[in-house]
């Protein structure tokens, strides 16, 4: 891969809460590219490093706090506490990427986090028979998915139907103003969305599966995989080139 300038890829990475499921994040993104991938945390206060990096990656974790989609805390598989300075942090984060241009990679929890961003919310828990197909017990869980044509997740997956991992018990309800689904799980479940129309944007790509670990079934060669983070760096390069 061809550096503009040997100015090396930085990635800002928000912090799942997991040193052990960050670094899978990291060992996703870089592959064997020479790509620094930066820690952003509240806790970090590092804000800052969104406009020194080339793009936002948003990554799983523990539930949003309601108040953000305007629903109350008690709820079935409720954690047994929120983070709210995770969220004021990676809302902050999501902001200041747009604002610059960054592309954006929402997954999981970053997807739910970017739907209510713009104004969508979420259903709080998919009960007792979804999540026996969507939410991790010991092991993510698998499941198919359809994907719409004429949308940027098909040009980049180059094909309709695919197999995903699966580990999440909340869902996308409404969706944000200016988005437009562009994946379905078998069941009906949205899975992922992108910009309703992307003219002018910055590139923004959202998934409910983690496709940074989807080499424990086996699929880190699936395009549900590699070519969502092959795709990411690609469109990073040409940002990049664009902004010198």
């Amino acid at each position: 891969m061809v550096y503009i300038n040997n100015d090396h890829m930085k990635i800002a990475l928000t912090y799942t809460g997991s040193n052990e499921k960050h670094n899978i994040y990291v060992r996703w993104l870089k592959g064997n590219d020479d790509i620094a991938v930066i820690k952003i945390s509240a806790g970090d206060n590092n804000l800052h490093e969104v406009r020194n990096c080339d793009a936002l990656v948003l990554s799983g974790g523990i539930d949003i706090h309601p108040e953000l989609y305007n629903q109350h805390t008690d709820y079935a598989n409720a954690p047994e506490s929120f983070h709210k300075d995770r969220d004021q942090f990676e809302l902050a984060a999501l902001q200041s990427a747009l604002e610059n241009g960054k592309p954006v990679l929402g997954i999981c929890r970053g997807l739910q986090l970017v739907n209510c961003f713009f104004g969508g919310d979420l259903k709080q828990d998919l009960g007792t028979d979804l999540n026996k197909i969507h939410r991790s017990e010991k092991n993510d869980k698998a499941h198919g998915l359809t994907i719409e044509k004429g949308t940027v997740l098909h040009q980049i997956i180059q094909t309709e139907r695919g197999m995903v991992n699966s580990a999440h018990h909340q869902v996308v309800n409404n969706l944000g103003e200016g988005l437009k689904v562009d994946c379905i799980a078998d069941d009906g479940t949205i899975e992922g969305f992108e910009w309703a129309d992307a003219s002018g944007k910055p590139f923004l790509l959202c998934i409910q599966w983690h496709p940074e670990r989807m080499f424990q079934f086996g699929l880190e060669h699936s395009p549900l995989s590699k070519n969502i983070r092959d795709t990411f760096i690609e469109v990073i390069n040409l940002s990049k080139a664009n902004n010198q």
